[in-house]
């Protein structure tokens, strides 16, 4: 199995450090809103690399955790915590908060048919392990006070910036007057913040520097070590957080083990609107609630990331996405095929480790996550007029262990499933018949035949089929 490390930047082949099990952290969200469709990219990423991982036969220890304190609004040592921001905007507890959202990001993984993880820790039920592991940095040299908080001194660090391949002495020179004057250099972040004079937070706790709330970088440091020791084999997360959360990450281990504790960084690209990430501050982003609103089931989420190559910037817009929704439409309609001409249910087909299909598909799959050939196969055996329905059924089956889409729940059923945006060419064409504009009326029938349908007008109304059905 090849997979592209991001710190080395190129392909490698992965074996895990202990053979019988893959260590694997996730960055998770931070509950102070709902997640949009951008951010279930990379969840949906995590989840296809934890089932090709056990498609390949190794298990996984998969964790990921939940931020519910300490996330400020820039993303770095200054703004207010998005988690009390958000709080007092609502007129609610940052815990009903927290709640709240975990609840609704759950509820959509399962809509994606994203698994969830083995372990899924909160960071406010972690603070003393943050306490503990800042207290271990301390003692081996790397930190420092200011007024407001205990920082890491990046210039410890020979190799600081590594993952990113920051220049530090471009950063250095360019850079513009901080927020807290009191950093040593431009890329030091905070450990741990105090709660400010005269302030009292939702969130603060005691520790051996004063009262405060941990930064957001030490939370993943401090649950990964608990949960997968000081040899992890694999921590995903988005782009974003390359520069600066991955970054500090690293600077952590090294400060507290002195040695980096991840073997492989891997990390997911963009989803864009209009060529611009999609994100909250920009006022560009598409919760699930608005997918389904307008009729898109969410599993053709999953299919419109499972097309793009997940280190491929996607451009989301509604024409894709349906165009998505009428592709795995059409992928169901070809699975209930089989299964409705299987006549024993029951009957078992043993793939074949010599199978063309399948050895291309793993391959496909084993070739750092290549989805889009892997569906491009999956369409081909699902076309073959030479393979049998059995088997084809069996293949595509093993197939979704690592696709995700759903295929074991799609009922055996004749009645074929008429995807939305032909129903809605067939509507056009009526409303043109009654009109009289048969052109139109001829032009968008050219439209459903060219989708692989026919349709039909009877004395009972208007019938949509399938070619040759």
């Amino acid at each position: 199995m090849i997979i592209f490390n991001t710190l080395s930047r190129q392909k490698e082949e992965f074996t895990p450090l202990n053979v019988d099990q893959v260590k694997l952290y996730a960055c998770g969200p931070t509950v102070y809103d709902l997640a949009h469709i951008g951010h279930f990219r990379a969840y949906i990423f995590v989840d296809l690399l934890r089932r090709a991982l056990k498609y390949n036969g190794f298990t996984v220890r998969h964790v990921m955790n939940i931020t519910d304190v300490g996330h400020l609004t820039d993303d770095a040592d200054s703004g207010e915590d998005k988690m009390e921001k958000r709080a007092i905007e609502v007129k609610k507890t940052v815990w009903d908060i927290a709640k709240f959202y975990t609840d609704d990001f759950f509820a959509v993984m399962g809509q994606l048919n994203v698994e969830k993880p083995d372990i899924v820790c909160k960071a406010t039920d972690h603070i003393s392990e943050m306490i503990e592991l800042i207290r271990q940095i301390e003692q081996n040299g790397y930190v420092y006070k200011t007024s407001d908080g205990i920082y890491f001194d990046t210039s410890k660090l020979s190799d600081y910036g590594k993952l990113a391949r920051l220049n530090i002495k471009e950063l250095k020179e360019g850079a513009r007057v901080e927020v807290n004057p009191e950093k040593k250099n431009p890329t030091d972040f905070a450990l741990w913040k105090f709660t400010p004079p005269a302030v009292k937070r939702q969130m603060e706790w005691d520790s051996p520097w004063g009262n405060g709330f941990p930064g957001w970088h030490i939370e993943c440091t401090a649950m990964a070590y608990k949960y997968l020791g000081a040899d992890i084999d694999i921590h995903t997360g988005g782009i974003d957080h390359i520069p600066v959360h991955h970054t500090n990450e690293i600077a952590q281990a090294q400060g507290a083990f002195g040695r980096d504790i991840v073997r492989f960084w891997l990390h997911n690209e963009f989803v864009l609107v209009d060529g611009e990430k999609m994100s909250k501050s920009k006022k560009n982003f598409y919760a699930m609630a608005d997918i389904i609103k307008q009729g898109i089931d969410p599993l053709a989420v999953r299919y419109f990331f499972l097309q793009a190559h997940y280190r491929t910037p996607v451009n989301f817009t509604w024409h894709a996405l349906q165009a998505s929704q009428n592709g795995l439409d059409n992928l169901q309609v070809l699975i209930q095929n089989s299964k409705f001409k299987i006549q024993n249910e029951n009957s078992k087909f043993k793939i074949d480790d010599n199978d063309q299909y399948y050895n291309s598909f793993k391959d496909a799959i084993n070739d750092d996550l290549n989805t889009a050939k892997g569906l491009a196969i999956l369409w081909e055996l699902l076309q073959d007029s030479q393979m049998s329905d059995k088997n084809k059924l069996a293949l595509a089956l093993d197939f979704d262990r690592v696709l995700g889409l759903g295929f074991a729940d799609v009922k055996r059923s004749k009645k074929i499933k008429i995807p939305l945006e032909i129903k809605k060419l067939a509507r056009e064409r009526e409303t043109a018949r009654q009109n009289k504009d048969f052109a139109l009326a001829d032009e968008l029938r050219g439209k459903i035949e060219e989708a692989g349908f026919v349709i039909e007008d009877t004395a009972q109304g208007t019938r949509i089929l399938r070619k040759n059905d």
